[in-house]
């Protein structure tokens, strides 16, 4: 029986697992869990967040969006409502355990000049963030990966939405140029081959 309401959750859309969840049906939350659990630890990981760090915090993430599942209208995906969630936990997280001393010293290390690898490597995202002054990482994963507008990203780390805009701009020009060159070598093999 248990395998049969499992496929039948399966089955179901997220807004409707969600109107389920807001009954109380814990199996039909469960399933969101298990569809968005990866890309929202996915999501904290190129926010910054270590593996633990970033499974403790979906986990907030995910009881937090349970508590407010009568929230969710909607009107944007499942996935888009959690991640938020979970990039607003994982901020609150940073500004307790970082001070601005800490995050000043990191982004001095990565105004570092950057060595590219391989040219024929394959491109690394995750690494190419973690390139990025913290600032940067987290402006750009934010409006990038969790899907805040500058705006909403400004208020969820109490910054001035210029300051949000230009951490946005510096930090794409930053991965483009870390990207392009591996991108460029990828686009001229195929024009060869």
């Amino acid at each position: 029986m248990a395998g049969s309401t499992q496929l039948r959750f399966a089955s179901l859309h997220d807004v409707e697992l969600c109107s389920l969840a807001a009954t109380g049906e814990r199996r039909a939350f469960g399933e969101l869990v298990r569809r968005h659990g990866s890309a929202v630890r996915g999501l904290l990981r190129r926010m910054g967040a270590q593996p633990s760090q970033a499974d403790d915090v979906a986990q907030d993430a995910f009881i937090a969006a349970f508590e407010r599942i009568t929230e969710f209208r909607g009107e944007g995906t499942f996935a888009a409502w959690v991640k938020r969630i979970a990039a607003r936990l994982y901020l609150k997280r940073l500004q307790r355990e970082r001070r601005l001393g800490e995050l000043a010293a990191e982004s001095a290390q990565a105004d570092e000049p950057v060595v590219h690898g391989d040219a024929e490597a394959a491109i690394d995202l995750d690494g190419a963030l973690k390139g990025l002054a913290a600032g940067e990482r987290v402006c750009v994963t934010l409006c990038f990966g969790a899907g805040l507008s500058h705006a909403e990203a400004a208020e969820a780390l109490n910054l001035p939405l210029g300051t949000v805009k230009s951490h946005v701009k510096r930090g794409l020009d930053k991965l483009r140029a870390r990207l392009a060159p591996a991108a460029g070598a990828l686009e001229g093999k195929r024009g060869n081959g």
